[in-house]
């Protein structure tokens, strides 16, 4: 009798194991998750299809896509680029599970859109403008992304970023009561740059702040890297004081530049510029400092410099990220980009 007691309580210890265990131990369809949804990506309007394809084939990764659909053309007028509110592409991303947030960008001359943010009446008019395009379709919200702004002589760039500062505040107060997403592109702000933007107020307004992290090396500028570790390490140190990790997101640039002594600068895709050094012949090189890909090649009299941005970029970038507690990307942009990328953001 006291052996049979004796196995019955070893018989349940042993049940009563197997229980703590199985609570313990993740849930299977946990374990074989897809990657969390961590990324955006704009939508170019001028491979509007392929990069749609491309949306819905990465999206268990994706959260929120920006088509580039519209610029501000004055204080009461929104133009659409061809495509813009295609019904199709709305409903096929929400059927994906991705929220629609689509990109307000602007090319006004130099004190146009300064102009407009510092008057309080055309300030409104332009709010209320917007709040009419995310009303128009069934959007998750707007990204505004206005970038003439960024290079503000000093006599105005104070009163310029406060305006920007209080236009933000009213549209993402606006877009909240709606229900609605409101998103914030700004240049990067290091020691030389993005001084116009008060990233206080704009991480206290936005639900999001996508932090443009390419172009250290740009189109009007020397050949060199899109990005670099320690240029992200400048940023992610600055911005990460200022505005609540959780609210920021690192944008990433999928393509490069193809520049040539006082010529003209190209841009290339990933997929362009791998076409292209395939087809001169060029190996496959590495800058050692910010692991980034790049290649020279001869057009008749001229030689040419590509440096552009893939997986193995991005993957020495990423360690920075992680390190300030960024989870969120956003990438520019989609249908652009090294396939290998999406399984290194799954990383981040």
């Amino acid at each position: 009798m006291i052996q049979r007691f004796a196995a019955l309580v070893r018989l349940s210890a042993l049940c009563l194991a197997t229980v703590l265990l199985a609570a313990l131990a993740p849930p299977r369809a946990l374990a074989d998750a897809p990657p969390a949804r961590t990324v955006s990506g704009w939508l170019p309007y001028w491979d509007q299809e392929g990069a749609y394809q491309d949306a819905l084939r990465h999206a268990a990764q994706l959260h929120t896509v920006s088509p580039f659909w519209y610029r501000a053309a004055a204080s009461d007028r929104i133009e659409g680029h061809p495509g813009a509110g295609d019904a199709r592409v709305i409903d096929g991303l929400h059927a994906a599970g991705i929220k629609v947030v689509p990109t307000v960008m602007e090319t006004m001359k130099p004190g146009e859109l300064a102009a407009i943010l510092t008057d309080p009446a055309a300030r409104a008019t332009h709010v209320e403008t917007l709040l009419g395009v995310v009303r128009a379709r069934t959007y998750d919200g707007l990204d505004i992304d206005y970038e003439s702004i960024a290079p503000t002589g000093d006599a105005a760039y104070v009163a310029v970023r406060a305006a920007y500062a209080a236009f933000a505040t009213q549209l993402c107060a606006k877009l909240r009561e709606l229900g609605k997403t409101c998103v914030l592109t700004v240049s990067p702000q290091t020691a030389r740059t993005g001084r116009v933007w008060d990233y206080p107020a704009l991480g206290r307004a936005a639900d999001k702040v996508r932090v443009m992290g390419y172009d250290l090396h740009w189109r009007g500028g020397d050949p060199g890297p899109l990005a670099t570790p320690q240029w992200y390490e400048e940023i992610m140190r600055r911005a990460t004081a200022l505005i609540p990790a959780a609210k920021l997101e690192m944008g990433l640039p999928a393509y490069g530049w193809d520049w040539v002594p006082g010529g003209t600068t190209r841009h290339v895709t990933w997929k362009e510029a791998e076409a292209l050094r395939a087809a001169k012949g060029v190996p496959y090189q590495l800058d050692p400092v910010s692991q980034t890909p790049h290649f020279t090649y001869e057009e008749g009299d001229s030689v040419r410099q590509v440096w552009y941005q893939d997986a193995t970029g991005v993957a020495a970038d990423l360690p920075v990220l992680r390190r300030y507690g960024i989870r969120d990307t956003a990438l520019w942009a989609l249908n652009f980009e090294d396939p290998g990328l999406w399984p290194v953001l799954a990383r981040v």
